[in-house]
């Protein structure tokens, strides 16, 4: 596997206004403290690779200037930062691109959905609840549409197949496991 060429994308919409569903466990800074260290450890997991945040957030830009991370300018959209940091990633001579989402505590290494390079394969990683997309790898030149939302797993194996890609699904409880929900944060406790 040559890291070179892979790129990592992680969008970060905000630290001070994410994860609203946890607003019952964690007040505003808790959350947001919460957000930053869950971004440092999937920034730290991707490290070998080409990596960049894609984010419009002051806060966001600066703790990625902070730790040497490149910064792309949030289009809007989940679905649209994951179509702009491929485009940063294939500008930068890459022929893969891995988008991971910025609360994976458990992460500690993107190479097992890095490895296939430019080869016309799509690497998803499901969430724990066989429902999202937290880690997702693709080659930058495929004509692929990201599905985020409830029920993209499905979604982005379907869009592999549409546009002729193999699919392979990557089942890895430290890729993921992501923190959305209250009962998440008690397995986080349980689990650290």
């Amino acid at each position: 596997m040559n890291v070179e060429q892979t790129g990592v994308v992680i969008p970060i919409r905000a630290f001070a206004l994410g994860k609203a569903r946890l607003a019952a466990e964690l007040d505003a800074s808790e959350r947001a403290a919460l957000g930053r260290r869950l971004a440092g450890q999937v920034v730290e997991a991707a490290s070998e690779f080409v990596v960049s945040v894609v984010s419009s957030d002051g806060d966001v830009r600066a703790w990625a200037s902070e730790r040497g991370v490149a910064t792309i300018d949030d289009p809007g959209s989940l679905n649209a930062a994951a179509r702009a940091g491929r485009d940063w990633v294939a500008a930068r001579g890459c022929t893969r691109v891995v988008v991971a989402h910025a609360d994976l505590p458990f992460a500690r290494s993107f190479a097992a959905v890095a490895r296939d390079g430019a080869q016309p394969i799509a690497v998803l990683v499901p969430c724990h609840r066989d429902d999202g997309t937290p880690v997702l790898s693709v080659p930058v030149d495929a004509p692929f549409e990201y599905q985020y939302g409830p029920g993209s797993f499905r979604r982005h194996a379907a869009e592999a197949r549409r546009i002729g890609l193999g699919v392979r699904v990557v089942r890895d409880l430290s890729l993921a496991f992501d923190i959305d929900l209250p009962d998440d944060l008690t397995r986080l406790a349980l689990e650290v």
